[in-house]
C-alpha cells in the first residue's frame, strides 16, 4: 500500500489545490438574515425593500420547474412568505416552501381529520427550490402554538422564536431568541410605503398601460404591448358575480415585461380557477388598501403578492400559491369550508424591475475566507470591518483621522468565513484574532475591497491565510473502491472526505453542527483510489456515488481513520466494496381507457406512478410520496391507450382528467399492477372504465311576491352549437333543440334530463294562467360539465300577475308579453311532464371554472 500511495502524492497534492478552490465557491449559504441582503451569483436584483423578491445565495438554480414532487432543484436563501401580524393554520392547508418570516406568532390548528402536519422550508410538492441546509426555515417575533396532537415541521431546518412554544415542532434545531424577528422589522414599514407608491405616486394614481375586462367568466388584461412595465389597475374583485369563480388571461404582454396589477379597494378577493404560469416570476399582485384580501378558488395562482396595510388579514384558500407571498398584516392559510385540502405555498424567486419607489440602497457582501497555507478553511479567526472614509490610500486605525469600523464584528465559522452586508464602498478586511494554534500573518489587513451597485450582486471577497504556530504533521487518508466479489479496482465512485470536528462519534453531515468536509469531491480512476494529504485527526470517507453498474453500500461511510503523528507517515486507508447492480428487466404497463360497453375513449389524461415508500396504496403527496415516472399521457384512437416500457415494480396509473363527455372515475387510481422478471415479456395491463356524463337542468317557477310555485309554464330547451353568441332559435345554423317542451307540474317544476356536457338555454314560451311571459324569455347561458355539483343546474323564473300589468305592457323587472297561446309546436301535445323530487344547490349561478360561450 505504501509504494501505491507515494506513487499518488504529487497527484493527490495537485487534486487537493483545485478541490479547495472547488470548496470555496461552492461554499453553502449560511443561516444569516436576508434583510439586507444580496443576490448569489447571476441573480437579478427587484426593486422590492430589503432586496426581497430574488434567489439568494449561491446554490440557486438555473430554471425553476413547475410544481411537482421531484429532488431538490437548488436552494434558496431568501424569504418566499413574509407576515408583519400573525400567521395562522387552519382546516386543511397543508405546506409553506421556503423560508416563512412571520413579525407575530404563529398558530397551527387544523380541522378534526385533517393530516395532522403542516410542513415549512422544505415540503412534499413545489418548485423544490429549498432554504439552505441548516438555515432558518421559520422565524417569528412572538409566539409559536401547535395544537394538540399536530406537528410543525421543519426538517433539515431551524425554528427560531422570540415567544413561548406549545405543541410539537420537528426541526433540525429549535431555537428561542428573543431577538429573531428583529432584523427583519424594518420589513413591514418599507412594503407599506412601497406598496402605496406602486399603486399611487406621490399619492396620484400610477397610470395603466392597460385595460382590465371583467366579462363575468373571466378577467382580461390587455397590455399595450409595448411598455417594459405593464401597470393594471383594478377597483374591483376579480372574481365572477357574488365572487364566483372565473379565468384570468393576460394579452399582448411584451416579452420580458413586468406586470404590476394594483388592486385597490379596502375589501377585495381575486376567485379563481386559472393555472397557467406564464408570468409567475414577473407578475406583482399589489393590494395597498384592502383591510381584508381574500385569495381563493381551486386555481394554481401565479405571481408574487404585497398586501400593504398593516391593519389587513389575507385569507388563502387556493390550492397553489405560486411565487412570493409579502402581506404587512396578517395571514390565515386554510382550506374552503365547503371541502378540498392540502393547500400549499410554493417558492417561486420574483424577478421583475418594479417602479423607483426610493427603496432602501442597494447593498452587497463583504467577506473574507480564511484558510491555512493547505487551504483548509479555519475557524475561530476574529476580524473586523472598515471603511474608507479619511480618503488616505491604505487602513489607518487611529482617531482621529482614521478611517470608520464597522460595529458588527464578525468571527470565522466552520467554513472559514466572515461575512457582512454593507453600501457600495471601499473596505478592510483586519484580523484581530487569529484562530487556535496559528500566528497573526505579519499584515492582518486585508483589502481593499471595492463594492459597487455594478458587483454588489455577486459581492466581493478577499483570502486571508494563516501560518501555524508549530508546523502541522501531514499524511495521506486514502480510500480504495472495490468489486465485492472479485475484489478487482473500480473507477468512477465519487467520495468525500469528511473531519471529525464536532466531537460525536460518528460522521454527521448536517448543517450547523455537523463534521467539517475537507476538499471537494474525488472520483475513483482505474486504480480506485481516492488520497488527501491532510493534518492528523479523525476522518471518514462518505460515498456520495457508486460506480457505473453498482449499488451504494447500505452504509456508505467508512471510516474512522485516525491520523496521528506516529501513523503519518505511512498513512491510513481503507477498502469500500461495492455491489454489481442488478441487470434491470424492461417491461410494458399499460392502461386503456374505455367506456362502459367497451369502446376506445380519446382525450384521457394518465399519470404513471411507481410504489417506493412502502405504504399499501398511492400517495402523491405528503413528505413521502411515491414516485411519478415520465410524463402525462393523453389517449388517442384507435387503441385509447398508455403504455411505458418500465423496469420490474409496482405502479399505479392515476387517471387526471377524464375524457370529454365523461366524469372522472370515484376512484381514479387503477392499479396496483406488479411487473415482475416473469411476466416482463407479456407486460401488466388494466383497463380504466368511465361513464358517460349526465347532467339535468330543473327549472323551477314562482310568483316573485309570494314565492308560491306555479304551474303550467312552458320551457324549451336548447343546447349551444352553432358558436355565436346567445341563443339563435331561426336562421341557417341556429342552435339545437333538445327534446321536446316541458310545462312546470304541481310543484311548479320542469326537469330536462339525461344531458351531456355543453352551454344551454332555457326559454319560455307559454306563461302560466294568469300571468304575463317575461320580457326576456331566455335565461343565460347555463354549463354543464364535470366540475357542476351533482350534474345538475336548477333555475328560479319570476313571473308576474297580469293583472299586474299595463294593458299587455309590465315594464317592471321580468315583466313582457301578455301570456297568450304558443305555436303549435308548443301545445300541449308536444309538451313533456315532469317528475321533479327536490332542489338542487347553486339555483341560478354558473359552475366553477366557467367559460361563457
Amino acid at each position: 500500500m505504501r509504494a501505491r500511495t507515494a506513487a499518488k502524492t504529487g497527484r493527490a497534492r495537485l487534486g487537493l489545490g483545485l478541490a479547495v478552490t472547488v470548496a470555496v465557491l461552492a461554499t453553502a449559504a449560511p443561516a444569516y438574515p436576508a434583510h439586507p441582503a444580496t443576490a448569489g451569483t447571476g441573480a437579478v436584483r427587484a426593486a422590492l425593500p430589503g432586496g426581497l423578491g430574488p434567489c439568494l445565495g449561491p446554490e440557486c438554480p438555473d430554471a425553476y420547474l413547475d410544481p411537482h414532487t421531484g429532488p431538490a432543484n437548488g436552494r434558496d436563501a431568501g424569504i418566499n412568505i413574509f407576515v408583519g401580524g400573525d400567521f395562522q393554520v387552519r382546516e386543511r392547508a397543508a405546506e409553506a416552501e421556503g423560508r416563512v418570516v412571520v413579525l407575530g406568532s404563529f398558530d397551527q390548528d387544523k380541522a378534526d381529520g385533517a393530516s395532522r402536519v403542516y410542513n415549512v422550508g422544505i415540503v412534499g410538492a413545489g418548485s423544490q427550490t429549498q432554504p439552505p441546509a441548516g438555515s432558518d426555515f421559520l422565524t417569528t417575533g412572538g409566539g409559536i402554538a401547535v395544537a394538540d396532537g399536530e406537528r410543525l415541521i421543519a426538517d433539515g431546518g431551524v425554528v427560531r422564536h422570540a415567544g413561548p412554544l406549545t405543541g410539537t415542532v420537528s426541526a433540525t434545531r429549535v431555537v428561542r431568541d428573543p431577538d429573531a424577528a428583529t432584523p427583519y422589522a424594518p420589513l413591514r414599514r418599507e412594503l407599506a410605503a412601497a406598496s402605496q407608491c406602486y399603486a399611487r405616486p406621490g399619492g396620484t394614481a400610477r397610470p395603466p398601460t392597460g385595460t382590465v375586462t371583467n366579462n363575468r367568466f373571466e378577467t382580461l388584461f390587455r397590455g399595450d404591448g409595448r411598455s417594459p412595465l405593464q401597470v393594471f389597475n383594478v377597483d374591483a374583485d376579480i372574481a365572477a358575480p357574488g365572487r364566483g369563480q372565473q379565468g384570468i388571461r393576460f394579452a399582448d404582454i411584451p416579452p420580458n415585461a413586468t406586470i404590476l396589477v394594483n388592486v385597490l379597494g379596502a375589501d377585495r378577493a381575486v376567485v379563481t380557477y386559472s393555472g397557467e404560469q406564464t408570468y409567475r416570476q414577473r407578475l406583482l399582485w399589489n393590494f395597498p388598501d384592502a383591510t381584508t384580501v381574500g385569495l381563493l378558488g381551486t386555481g394554481q395562482f401565479q405571481g408574487a403578492a404585497l398586501i400593504g396595510n398593516p391593519a389587513s388579514r389575507t385569507t388563502v384558500t387556493l390550492p397553489g400559491f405560486n411565487g412570493r407571498f409579502f402581506t404587512t398584516g396578517s395571514l390565515r392559510h386554510t382550506s374552503a369550508t365547503t371541502g378540498g385540502g392540502g393547500q400549499e405555498f410554493h417558492s417561486y424567486p420574483f424577478t421583475g424591475d418594479l417602479p423607483d419607489c426610493g427603496s432602501a440602497p442597494v447593498t452587497g457582501e463583504l467577506s473574507v475566507l480564511k484558510v491555512n497555507g493547505a487551504g483548509d478553511a479555519l475557524a475561530g479567526a476574529g476580524f473586523e470591518l472598515w471603511r474608507e472614509s479619511n480618503g488616505t490610500p491604505g487602513l489607518q486605525t487611529g482617531t482621529p483621522g482614521g478611517d470608520t469600523r464597522d460595529p458588527r464584528g464578525c468571527t470565522t465559522r466552520a467554513d472559514g468565513i466572515c461575512r457582512l452586508t454593507a453600501e457600495p464602498g471601499t473596505y478592510y478586511w483586519r484580523e484581530v484574532t487569529p484562530p487556535a494554534g496559528y500566528a497573526l500573518p505579519a499584515n492582518p489587513v486585508f483589502g481593499p475591497l471595492v463594492l459597487t451597485p455594478g458587483n454588489a450582486g455577486e459581492g466581493v471577497r478577499v483570502r486571508a491565510v494563516n501560518t501555524p504556530l508549530v508546523p502541522p504533521v501531514r499524511g495521506e487518508v486514502s480510500v480504495l473502491k472495490t468489486d465485492a466479489e472479485t475484489g478487482d479496482p473500480l473507477a468512477g465512485a465519487v467520495f468525500r472526505l469528511w473531519k471529525e470536528t464536532n466531537g460525536t462519534p460518528g460522521l454527521q453531515t448536517g448543517r450547523p453542527n455537523g463534521d467539517t468536509p475537507v476538499g471537494g469531491p474525488c472520483t475513483t480512476d482505474e486504480s480506485g483510489d481516492c488520497t488527501r494529504t491532510v493534518g492528523v485527526g479523525t476522518y471518514y470517507w462518505q460515498e456520495i456515488t457508486a460506480p457505473p453498474g453498482y449499488l451504494l453500500p447500505a452504509n456508505p461511510v467508512f471510516g474512522p481513520l485516525a491520523l496521528t503523528e506516529e501513523n503519518a507517515r505511512e498513512g491510513v486507508t481503507v477498502t469500500a466494496a461495492d455491489i454489481a447492480a442488478p441487470v434491470p428487466v424492461p417491461g410494458a404497463v399499460s392502461v386503456r381507457k374505455v367506456s362502459p360497453e367497451g369502446a376506445p375513449l380519446a382525450g384521457a389524461v394518465f399519470q404513471l406512478w411507481r410504489e417506493t415508500n412502502g405504504t399499501p396504496g398511492l400517495q402523491t403527496g405528503g413528505n413521502t410520496p411515491d414516485t411519478r415516472v415520465g410524463d402525462d399521457c393523453v389517449t388517442s384512437l384507435p387503441s385509447a391507450t398508455c403504455t411505458r416500457t418500465v423496469d420490474v415494480g409496482t405502479y399505479y396509473w392515476r387517471e387526471t382528467t377524464a375524457p370529454p363527455g365523461h366524469g372522472l372515475p370515484a376512484n381514479p387510481v387503477f392499479g396496483p399492477l406488479v411487473l415482475t422478471a416473469d411476466n416482463a415479456d407479456q407486460g401488466v395491463a388494466v383497463d380504466a372504465v368511465n361513464t358517460p356524463f349526465r347532467g339535468r337542468i330543473i327549472v323551477v317557477k314562482k310568483d316573485p311576491k309570494t314565492k308560491r310555485v306555479l304551474r303550467g309554464a312552458v320551457f324549451e330547451l336548447w343546447k349551444e352549437t352553432n358558436g355565436v353568441r346567445g341563443l339563435q332559435t331561426e336562421g341557417a345554423d341556429p342552435d339545437t333543440q333538445i327534446g321536446p317542451a316541458c310545462e312546470t307540474n304541481r310543484q311548479g317544476v320542469c326537469e330536462f334530463w339525461n344531458l351531456g356536457e355543453g352551454w344551454y338555454y332555457v326559454r319560455e314560451v307559454e306563461a302560466p294562467e294568469g300571468y304575463l311571459l317575461r320580457e326576456d324569455p331566455v335565461t343565460e347561458p347555463l354549463q354543464l360539465d364535470v366540475r357542476t355539483p351533482d350534474q345538475e343546474r336548477v333555475v328560479e323564473l319570476f313571473n308576474r300577475p297580469a293583472e299586474e300589468g299595463h294593458h299587455g305592457k309590465d315594464h317592471g323587472k321580468g315583466h313582457g308579453k301578455k301570456p297568450g297561446k304558443s305555436p303549435a309546436k308548443h301545445k300541449k301535445a308536444g309538451k313533456a311532464k315532469s317528475h321533479a323530487k327536490g332542489h338542487g344547490k347553486g339555483h341560478g349561478k354558473a359552475p366553477a371554472k366557467s367559460r361563457r360561450p
